[in-house]
């Protein structure tokens, strides 16, 4: 599969120039498996720090930072990274599902969790730190970590692929708004695709498209803060508005209405 399994949607709020986020697509024998490459890179001026706040997507990545590889489950809450000085952060995501043939369990094991590559492939993560650690530019890490996949690339699942095409279709498809509608385009009940989802994925599929929506609200009321929310979250499949502000509230940690002033706030700051 080469098409989008997960939006580049994702931080919160205005992004200003305090860091630097470059994404690159994987190697076609790769795609299967890796949605993309990450870097995040800063060069701050002395005593100066800066931080930003993500809302995960429904994948597991392999983080490099501060010259350890660690794994990153599917984080179900926002978090913040916060940084100084110069530095840099590369990460491969692997598509919704795609790490479990790596893994060879549960993705929802990792759930909320991040672990040391160590305790999963031993001292060939220690390999692969000083490889990318030593990695001059993107394009050096890149070439590393996928040298280093193809040296563990496990046997095709079919149940990957399933998953990607559902995925796919909770990403773009606006007119699903209900598990129960996904279920009868896939021909998969409702138990058996829950049960899929937490074996691969590591989260329901109504979690996923709840995510989906609410990057793409936050996105849209970050790039235009004087949207409507209530206009955004109807074209979203939200008829609920009281049910699209506590979904939002929940995620972003305020009120659409507070993050769209928010927004506003800091696009006058940075035009000033």
């Amino acid at each position: 599969m080469s098409e989008a399994t997960a939006s580049e949607y994702g931080v919160l709020g205005v992004r200003g120039e305090d860091f630097r986020l470059e994404r690159v697509p994987p190697s076609a024998d790769l795609a299967d498996l890796v949605e993309r490459h990450w870097l995040v890179s800063w060069d701050l001026p002395a005593g100066r720090r800066a931080a930003a706040t993500l809302l995960p997507h429904p994948c597991v990545n392999l983080v490099h930072d501060r010259g350890v590889v660690a794994v990153a489950g599917v984080g179900t809450a926002r978090f913040t990274y916060s940084f100084s000085g110069t530095g840099r952060v590369f990460g491969v995501k692997f598509r919704p599902g795609a790490f479990r043939p790596f893994l060879g369990r549960a993705v929802s094991e990792l759930t909320d969790q991040t672990r040391p590559l160590a305790s999963l492939w031993g001292p060939a993560a220690a390999v692969l730190a000083a490889d990318l650690s030593a990695a001059p530019d993107l394009a050096a890490l890149v070439a590393t970590a996928e040298r280093h996949l193809r040296a563990r690339w496990p046997e095709p699942d079919p149940a990957v692929a399933q998953i990607g095409r559902i995925v796919h279709d909770l990403l773009h498809d606006r007119t699903i708004t209900r598990v129960e509608e996904v279920s009868a385009r896939f021909g998969i009940p409702p138990r058996t695709l829950q049960r899929l989802f937490q074996r691969y994925v590591g989260v329901s599929p109504k979690w996923v498209l709840s995510r989906y929506r609410l990057h793409e609200a936050a996105a849209r009321l970050a790039e235009g803060p004087e949207t409507s929310w209530a206009v955004v979250a109807a074209e979203l499949g939200y008829f609920d508005q009281s049910h699209f502000i506590r979904d939002f509230t929940r995620a972003i940690g305020q009120t659409p209405a507070a993050y769209a002033d928010s927004c506003r706030r800091r696009t006058a700051a940075f035009s000033a």
